[in-house]
């Protein structure tokens, strides 16, 4: 049946000509193409029916292919009658206004009767080949070719048309693992998800039950506050589990079935092992018995492997679709969250939700089972075992109940030891913020400080770590000793008890079998039980983050569009708003109404709520009371402009279609257009993650266009003329928000701090402490006298200079330190401008083929082998004393019974008992040494990533994306933690038992070395095979894993401008499309396995059947006891095979971690950060002068200078200014000084001192900088000013004064230890501002460089900046990066930058007096 969608009457050009897939709308495929042929026929049948009515060639005989045409011609029609019912049945709620979709099937069958008929008229006037018909039919076909081309899936999942033997052996599967193995895997070789397994399906089923769940939830009766939210905490992860268990019960439970089934052949093998020895024990028993025990043992073997993989596989299918469900919902929960619950979690522990903890519930699924299914199979072991050897199996029932609680109490212990995850926590918490704000770490020289807090978390981590392995260690140990223990305790009870007991053959191996199936259950359960505790810890994190404070719907009324002159657009009436539900209020008694078309400048002090009006105007904040209205659509920019990484186009469209004129006149009018020549691919290029490589004003003024560009009707504009110059500024204002903008007719809210905007505002807001004081035109307020009065005279005669007159559009620039380029130079050759300029952000590779044996040389490296040695050692010593015991009880078996006993039973009972206890203290031995190994490694690893990420230039983290650095040290070293280790531990035991168990095969009956080596080599070639295909899924899967987390982070962050501008919906669509991608590589990789160990257990269930069929031909010469020796050992080769293959894989798959830490040893480094020896002295620089010598700056190689041929002296206590227009290389001076870019050619000297030969932490601890944007760690304030506790109290109190900060920290609850949020969020931006300038106040070096420092900040706090800088820094140099001419009109030096030299240097009375570039620049400034 077809699709259905909503048609749309007007046709959608963009879907079919304007695209590089061009598609035809549903529409047209269900309309047009439909009824062409069929109106061809129906309008000229008649004339042809004429035509052949006046031709009569007489009648033609019925022919088989004429019958042949006719029926089906029938069959065809039947077809569209049955699609008509179809669709009438059951899609009929998706048909209610478009009754085509009704009509199409009738009128094609209809036609066709008609084409039926014209066929069979033919034959009677005796036409024999038709035209007329010949047309339809071609018609018919071209025009079905479209729709057809819409149904056909590329690259399906072959799952769904495999047979029933393929679907249980899931040899579906072979074609990839071929192709895998041929060349390695692309993510185009892989399927697309099957229906059931997308996003869409399973959450939009979801998403109702949840909704409905939820709201149960809020309705909880009404208790004391504390104990209703702790009720709910409880309560909403089981509704969670019981929201998924009822959309994914039902599956779940088939596979459930398979497992009873798989439980029953298990418990059938040890009967008829019975029955074998039973066989070889009696003398004249026929051979035709033998060999039908031998089949019938080789035939169950194969049907308890078939069950138990279609079991696996329905788990891991659900788990996927777990994953799936829970990452949509906590997606699109990050979408609504309201600002109260958003600052309890962090961006890290959001992601981790979406990480660890749907991993926790993933696990969960697959081991839930085991929890009810263990005890049973427990309980049925012990039942058999009591059969054979009577009361005695109580000792073994004692011996399990020993060494349960043992384990439970060790799972118990290591779950408190679950520590490690806070610690965890923290640790990526703290990176996340070092990735964001690595600019300033690098030039404040902190990053030391930040290295010794991550190791410091990394140490707790791994102390926790390894407590928590040592007791896992103990349980190990108790666990693979416990198939000894429980037969040493029960054979041991049965032949002290009475003489007359004695073990033969069957009694023993018999009893081996069932206690060999007692150990899985055994394993399985206190896995089960922790994980199922680990999974209601994550229910219950998921189920509170999920069932956090929305924001309410009714916090802004939308109210319709109605035109009119006295309609207001925006009214807020008596409103008081918080942040939190709790808090104190951030706005009181608020009234605002806003006409239509109104433009309303909202004005006041830093922190006075200008940012909190607007988003109560959005609905962010919790309404208190009154109301607030918004008519229309609303577009909001914020202060700090959200940017995607995505191309600067994408950025600006914002998800509408792209209209050529008027985006090119909303880049116009936001001054972007200069911006775009000097991007390398202009506005395709791709935007760094949180805009890196653009400069702050160009952050703005994308964001300003996104705005634009949306022709919205009611515009909240949250400062966006803070951080451009001022002549762009005016140039914005005038072309964009002012009375003669792009936006006049529109209604605008704007907050500003710039005073010259405020006369031509129909309306101004003064916010004094969350109230408006004064509200009136700028004539109003200024005859009221009032606070705005003296605020305006205060600074009108420092602004008056600053308003601009408007100047010629070109000169919109700000300054642009990219690292991609600068504006293009004539000499370059256009041949070397390299292809991908505009990509910027490096993706995740996919590496290919298989793991590097290096890697894992590199991982035992990092052990040291003075460890690794000794861990074989003790491995064969186990396997030997494991093999040694065996061979004992076997011939315990065989020994003669002499008057119904047998001799001297006590003295094999010791030897048994002394080697069983052997094997136990060497397994303890092995896997504490392995652990203790691999934490060796994961310190060293961790610590050279950390320092190698931080040894790197700023280069490397602009281009990549802070998404793949977290996953490496969130995920990659986890792996290197837990997963390296556990896995070696397995995929070491599981080898060398196949070893023993092959040699006590080859003992009993060596002929069976005959069929042991072609399996050997048969397993080999399957193996290799399945590694190759597994560990590219495993790479594909991990590089997909990536771009969720990014998207998830960007949301995270943007979600207030996503829900300005109603994109939810697209995001959600991105966001699911990031999933599924990523499912398609993982649902492959869990076939993988299962493929390869049903196609591995027939191997080893052929060992069984040799072992068997062997022992059955050599009935005479082998004694029973031998013979159930090698059986009962066979019987555990396939558990052995499944286990080893699993275990290496896991192990080749988590070593690509390895690989992946290690791959930033290689990547460029800077210089080193302190210089042994060198002989710098303590106080220098002593003076502050600074000479750069021919100096010359490269952003990359190949690319043009951003400075060249710089040769100037800057003498001690000057004060110099440097001005030019964008890409003039002003920042590039300040990065040169730093270094944080090297020197191409030429040096700097600072001091007579050449800055390219000292330590970078040297040069960067002795001179400061303010820098461009405000960035603040989360931690306490006074770490934020002095990470390395250098500083007394009292200097920091004293900083804090000067920078006018001190009355506003004494105020706080913790004064200085008062935590700041992540990212400094409950600052607000000027203050963060002022908290830069205390810590350049603190460091009080003799060169202070100034970048644009005075951009977001209104002008008092700007005079107070200015000020205390002249006073504080009277006798330092300072370099001043200006925008704002006024602030550096009494310095010393002006330096005029063009180009990338200096075209102009001198004081600025000469320089103005000399009328050159400068003078212009200030003429347009309004100062001269």
């Amino acid at each position: 049946a077809p699709t259905i969608q909503p048609t749309r009457t007007d046709y959608d050009w963009n879907r079919t000509w304007y695209t590089d897939k061009p598609d035809l709308t549903e529409c047209f495929q269900n309309t047009v193409l439909v009824w062409f042929p069929c109106v061809y026929l129906w309008l000229l049948a008649p004339f042809y029916a004429l035509k052949l009515y006046c031709h009569d060639c007489g009648c033609i005989r019925i022919s088989t292919l004429c019958t042949a045409k006719t029926v089906l011609g029938f069959l065809l029609a039947s077809f569209g009658f049955v699609e008509f019912f179809y669709i009438l049945l059951e899609r009929s709620h998706e048909i209610q206004n478009h009754m085509v979709f009704l009509l199409s099937p009738i009128i094609r069958s209809l036609t066709v009767v008609l084409a039926i008929c014209i066929i069979q008229l033919e034959r009677i006037r005796g036409c024999r080949s038709s035209v007329f018909l010949f047309l339809f039919w071609v018609l018919a076909v071209v025009c079905s070719l479209v729709p057809l081309r819409a149904k056909i899936q590329l690259n399906p999942c072959p799952v769904k048309d495999a047979s029933f033997l393929s679907k249980m052996l899931f040899w579906w599967f072979t074609g990839l693992v071929v192709k895998g193995y041929r060349t390695p895997l692309e993510a185009g070789d892989l399927w697309n998800l099957r229906e059931e397994d997308t996003s869409d399906k399973i959450i939009s089923d979801l998403e109702e039950e949840w909704t409905t769940e939820c709201a149960k939830l809020q309705q909880l009766p009404d208790q004391a506050q504390i104990l209703r939210k702790l009720q709910k905490e409880q309560s909403s992860g089981f509704c969670l589990l019981r929201t998924l268990a009822r959309n994914l019960g039902p599956y779940f439970l088939t596979g459930t079935m398979c497992i009873i089934f798989h439980d029953f052949f298990m418990f059938a093998i040890p009967q008829v092992l019975s029955l074998l020895l039973g066989f070889m024990n009696e003398e004249d028993a026929p051979l035709w018995k033998g060999y039908f025990y031998a089949t019938l043992m080789f035939l169950l073997s194969c049907l308890q492997s078939l069950f138990n993989h279609q079991y696996m596989y329905t788990c891991f299918t659900v788990g996927m679709r777990v994953k799936t469900a829970v990452m949509g919902l906590v997606y699109r929960k990050s979408l609504v969250i309201n600002s109260a619950s958003r600052r309890t979690c962090t961006v890290g522990e959001i992601v981790n939700l979406v990480s660890a903890d749907t991993q926790k519930l993933m696990d969960f699924v697959v081991y839930f089972n085991a929890v009810w299914l263990a005890p049973i199979e427990i309980a049925l072991c012990l039942f058999f075992l009591w059969q054979h050897l009577g009361p005695s199996a109580l000792a073994g029932i004692a011996t399990v109940i020993l060494i349960f609680p043992l384990n439970g109490f060790i799972a118990k212990k290591r779950s408190k030891l679950q520590v490690q995850m806070k610690f965890m926590d923290g640790r990526i918490k703290l990176m996340n913020e070092i990735l964001n704000g690595i600019k300033i770490l690098k030039f404040y020289a902190w990053e030391k400080a930040f290295l010794e807090q991550v190791l410091g978390y990394r140490e707790k981590e791994l102390k926790a770590l390894k407590k928590s392995q040592i007791l896992y260690s103990i349980s190990i140990a108790s666990f693979n000793s416990s198939t000894f223990l429980i037969a040493f305790a029960m054979f041991g009870v049965y032949v002290l008890i009475d003489d007359k007991n004695v073990l033969d053959a069957q009694k023993v191996f018999v009893s081996m079998a069932l206690i060999n199936i007692l150990k899985t259950p055994l394993s399985q359960l206190p896995f089960a039980m922790s994980t199922t505790m680990q999974a209601i810890v994550s229910l219950k994190r998921l189920g509170k983050y999920l069932c956090s404070e929305e924001l309410k719907d009714d916090n802004v009324a939308k109210a319709p569009l109605s035109t009119g002159k006295n309609t207001y657009w925006c009214h807020v009436y008596n409103g008081m708003f918080s942040w939190t539900k709790e808090g104190p209020p951030c706005l009181k008694r608020i009234n605002v109404r806003v006409p239509q078309g109104s433009l309303v400048a909202v004005v006041g002090h830093v922190g006075s709520g200008k940012s909190s009006l607007l988003s109560a105007m959005l609905g962010e904040t919790e309404k208190r009371s009154g109301s607030v209205s918004i008519k229309g659509s609303v577009a909001y920019v914020p202060q700090q402009a959200w940017i995607q990484n995505a191309t600067v186009q994408d950025n600006v469209t914002f998800g509408r279609e792209k209209q050529k004129t008027w985006y090119q006149r909303v880049l116009d009018a936001c001054a972007l257009l200069p911006d775009l020549e000097i991007l390398p691919a202009g506005d395709s290029t791709e935007i760094g993650e949180k805009g890196l490589n653009l400069s702050g004003g160009q952050k703005q003024r994308v964001s300003l266009a996104r705005a634009v560009y949306r022709k919205a009707d009611v515009y909240l504009l949250d400062d966006p003329l803070s951080a451009v110059d001022a002549h762009v500024g005016q140039h914005i204002f005038d072309k964009v928000i002012g009375p003669k903008g792009v936006l006049r007719n529109k209604t605008r809210v704007l907050v500003t701090h710039g005073m010259s905007f405020l006369p031509q505002a129909d309306l101004i807001l003064v916010l004094v402490d969350g109230e408006i004081t004064e509200s009136g035109s700028y004539q109003e307020l200024l005859s009221r006298h009032g606070a705005f009065a003296d605020f305006i005279h205060t600074f009108a005669s420092n602004d008056r200079k600053e308003s601009v007159t408007e100047t010629a559009a070109q000169r919109g620039r700000t300054s642009f330190t990219n690292l991609q380029g600068m504006e293009p130079m004539s000499e370059i050759d256009e041949e070397q401008v390299p292809e991908d300029l505009g990509k910027l952000m490096e993706v995740d590779k996919a590496r290919t083929g298989r793991v590097r044996l290096e890697m894992y040389m590199e991982y035992f490296k990092t052990i040291g082998m003075a460890f690794i040695i000794p861990i074989v050692f003790l491995y064969a010593f186990q396997q030997g004393a494991s093999l040694t015991y065996n061979y004992w009880l076997s011939l315990w078996a065989d020994e003669p019974i002499v008057n119904g006993t047998q001799v001297d039973t006590d003295m094999k009972l010791a030897v048994y008992g002394a080697l069983g206890f052997a094997q136990g203290i060497a397994i303890f031995g092995t896997t504490v040494a392995i652990s203790v190994g691999g934490i060796i490694a994961s310190r060293h690893l961790h610590m050279d990533l950390l320092k190698n990420v931080l040894h790197s230039p700023m280069s490397f983290f602009e281009t990549t994306p802070s998404g793949n650095l977290l996953n490496r040290f969130a995920k990659e070293i986890d792996a290197i933690d837990c997963m390296i280790p556990d896995g070696l531990k397995m995929m070491l035991g599981y080898l060398f038992k196949l070893m023993e168990v092959c040699i006590i095969v080859m003992l009993a009956t060596p002929f069976a070395a005959v069929v042991i080596l072609p399996l050997a080599i048969l397993y080999a070639f399957v193996q290799s095979f399945y590694v190759a295909t597994s560990c590219q899924l495993r790479r594909l899967e991990s590089v997909s894993r990536s771009p969720i987390y990014t998207h998830f982070n960007e949301t995270v962050q943007g979600a207030s401008v996503i829900r300005a501008f109603g994109e939810q919906h697209r995001f959600i669509v991105q966001a699911n499309k990031r999933v599924d991608f990523n499912q398609t590589s993982y649902f492959p990789r869990f076939v993988a396995t299962r493929w390869l160990a049903v196609n591995l257990e027939f191997v080893g269930n052929g060992v069984v059947l040799a072992a068997a069929i062997l022992s059955v031909m050599g009935k005479d010469t082998l004694s029973p006891g031998i013979v159930g020796l090698a059986v009962s050992h066979s019987l555990q080769v396939t558990g052995i095979l499944s286990w080893i293959v699993r275990s290496w894989t896991d192990v080749e798959n988590n070593i690509v971690s390895v690989e992946r830490v290690k791959e930033y040893a290689d990547t460029a480094k800077e210089a080193v950060w302190t210089v042994e020896g060198s002989s710098l002295p303590l106080a220098w620089p002593q003076t502050g002068t600074i000479e750069f010598q021919d100096y010359g700056l490269q952003y990359r190689k190949g690319l043009d200078w951003a400075l060249k041929g710089i040769t100037l002296k800057i003498q001690e206590r000057e004060k110099v200014g440097i001005v030019g227009r964008t890409g003039a290389g002003k920042s590039s001076l300040a990065l040169g000084i730093f270094r944080i870019l090297e020197a191409a050619k030429g040096a700097i000297y600072i001091d007579g001192v050449n800055i390219a030969e000292i330590g970078l932490h040297d040069l960067r601890s002795r001179i400061t900088i303010i820098p461009q944007d405000p960035v603040l760690f989360s931690g306490s304030l006074r770490m934020n000013l002095d990470p390395f506790d250098t500083y007394t109290d009292e200097e920091i109190w004293n900083s804090l004064e000067l920078a006018h900060l001190k009355n506003f920290v004494s105020n706080l609850p913790d004064k200085l230890n008062y935590e700041c949020s992540e990212g400094g969020e409950n600052l607000s931006l000027g203050q963060r501002q002022l908290v830069c300038l205390a810590r350049a106040l603190l460091r009080k070096t003799k060169i202070l460089v100034l970048d644009e420092a005075t951009a977001a900040v209104d002008l008092e706090t700007d005079t107070l900046i200015q000020s205390t800088i002249r006073q504080q820094f009277e006798d330092c140099t300072v370099l001043t990066i200006a925008h704002r001419l006024n602030t550096i009109m009494d310095y010393t030096r002006v330096i005029v930058m063009d180009k990338g030299h200096i075209s102009e240097m001198d004081s600025p009375t000469n320089l103005i007096s000399n009328r050159g570039q400068f003078y212009h620049m200030c003429r347009e400034a309004g100062l001269v």
